[in-house]
């Protein structure tokens, strides 16, 4: 059999970012599914409120002070990380590790401020299932805020070496900025579900 070239592709970039990366689909995939993980929540959250006779139950209402703080912080995050994303855009290796840096400290300072939000919520996992879903709904976003700190510092180490300066990680750079904006955007549902749902 005689093979004959149809196309030439040795032209082609090695690596693409957005639409043309297929880490890009799968982030947008995740984010689907994360999603739907974070709408059942809800669903649960106000079926369980449907059906109790006082809500919170047996419990006073959430305090509001560390889940404002952490919102405040989150929404604030939103412009570094958009920077971020442009400068990986433009290829800016300096710029972007700046970004990287300040992004890990900001995931690093939710962390730190998510650790008072349970406690201010004034009621336990298991005193009854108001307490479950709550504790659940703040569980499953903190998850969220963990995962991309971890890739955030990974990158911002891959960043700093030889590897840094390629297409490739700065398609990486985009896909974990536009799941950070994911994770801020998730939150708004949950903080009202949480925090301004039992006051009404």
């Amino acid at each position: 059999m005689k093979a004959r070239a149809v196309l030439d592709v040795s032209k082609l970039p090695i690596s693409g970012t957005g639409t043309a990366s297929p880490a890009w689909w799968g982030t947008c995939a995740f984010m689907l599914i994360e999603g739907t993980g974070f709408s059942l929540a809800i669903a649960v959250y106000l079926y369980l409120m449907s059906l109790a006779p006082r809500w919170p139950i047996d419990a006073p209402v959430p305090d509001l002070n560390a889940g404002l703080i952490l919102t405040a912080v989150l929404v604030l995050s939103v412009i570094p990380n958009m920077m971020v994303a442009r400068w990986a855009r433009q290829r800016q290796l300096g710029h972007v590790r700046v970004g990287l840096v300040v992004m890990s400290a900001a995931g690093i300072a939710l962390i730190c401020l998510r650790a008072f939000e349970f406690p201010a919520l004034q009621v336990k996992w298991d005193d009854n299932a108001y307490g479950s879903i709550v504790w659940t709904i703040l569980g499953l976003h903190t998850t969220h805020i963990l995962t991309d700190l971890i890739d955030t510092i990974v990158l911002t180490c891959l960043m700093f070496t030889r590897h840094g300066d390629s297409p490739r990680r700065y398609g990486d750079v985009q896909d974990n900025a536009l799941y950070w904006n994911f994770v801020v955007v998730t939150w708004l549902p949950l903080y009202l579900c949480i925090y301004w749902i039992p006051r009404l």
